[in-house]
């Protein structure tokens, strides 16, 4: 049985001016909305990731507690659960997915709240990497209703850098003869475990590897195998088209990329009025701390609070407990703020 709901969304214009037909945006909902609608956190998917690979900072005793807190976990489009090019009949299947924008995805999770669940304001926004740049898109695009934003390994914008490990990735998984520009007969293997591999060098810092992380705190029996179980098998069971849908609404990310900022990104960031705790961690490759700075100093109340990890960008996963208790900690401070 599936542990989550699913909103039909019905047709959705996209920013792009194509229209998708039948939307389902797939979510998790953790506590109760209270009367007046205003103890919503709205905690949106990161890359790769689904509803479940957000439940390590949710929980009782947390900054993220049901007890208190109606917390919403929206899929991202793209992702396999809600509409996907692995989900989409034709003529929209496969790599005929239309570009996604995030500002598409956090305009129809605004929709699931207010239309769907009653959710009047919004207490926080909060994300992980790519769940990062919606937390801020919700800032951005909604200042009135949303009252702090919580990015933590994540931006408000792609950068070039960030763009150009993208490529890689893309290139690493396309390259594979079987891939067959999206019309593959069954899963592009090799190119998915290159892709992992290519992710690999990323998703983690240089001291991680040097102080053998993988072995000593993962428990990985060698390199090989790390790179092989850990990383290839992240991917092996995602569809390809998958990924590169979501990789494009990566790339794409920016909140000024709209008709109410015209690509303005300093206004953009000066038009978030909420609260924002960016949490940058301090050895992620390609969301570093120098992006985060910059974005606080152009907020209206900011704080940029790194986080002192060696797990690079998996600081944000969840993975490590001294990094699950700094970004709980830091969350209870805003929340309280």
């Amino acid at each position: 049985m599936p542990d989550h709901e699913v909103f039909d969304a019905g047709d959705l214009v996209l920013q792009s001016g194509v229209t998708l037909p039948g939307v389902k945006l797939a979510y998790k909902t953790h506590g109760r909305l209270n009367a007046a609608g205003d103890n919503a956190i709205v905690y949106p998917t990161h890359y790769a990731g689904r509803h479940r690979d957000n439940e390590w900072l949710i929980g009782a005793g947390m900054a993220l507690s049901p007890d208190d807190n109606f917390i919403v976990v929206p899929s991202m489009l793209g992702n396999g659960l809600s509409s996907s090019p692995s989900n989409t009949p034709a003529p929209f299947d496969g790599p005929r997915f239309p570009g996604v924008t995030l500002y598409d995805n956090v305009g129809l999770q605004h929709r699931l709240l207010t239309e769907h669940l009653g959710v009047r304001r919004v207490r926080l926004a909060i994300g992980h990497s790519m769940g990062a740049l919606q937390a801020y898109h919700w800032g951005a695009l909604y200042p009135d209703m949303v009252e702090r934003i919580a990015p933590f390994c994540g931006s408000a914008r792609t950068s070039r850098h960030n763009f150009v490990f993208l490529e890689g990735l893309k290139a690493a998984l396309t390259a594979d003869a079987a891939f067959m520009d999206g019309d593959y007969d069954g899963p592009p293997e090799r190119g998915l475990r290159a892709f992992g591999r290519v992710y690999a060098g990323w998703g983690l810092s240089q001291a991680f590897y040097r102080q053998r992380l993988d072995e000593r705190a993962l428990g990985a029996p060698s390199l090989e195998a790390f790179l092989t179980a850990t990383w290839e098998g992240a991917f092996l069971s995602w569809d390809a088209n998958d990924l590169l849908a979501m990789l494009w609404s990566w790339q794409t990310a920016d909140i000024s990329a709209n008709d109410l900022y015209d690509g303005d990104f300093e206004r953009a960031l000066g038009a978030i009025s909420a609260r924002a705790l960016v949490m940058p961690s301090l050895t992620d490759l390609y969301f570093p701390p120098e992006d985060s700075r910059y974005e606080v100093e152009h907020l209206l109340v900011g704080e940029c609070r790194p986080i002192p990890s060696i797990w690079g960008h998996m600081a944000g996963s969840g993975l490590n407990p001294e990094d699950v208790r700094f970004i709980d900690a830091s969350l209870k401070d805003l929340l309280a703020s």
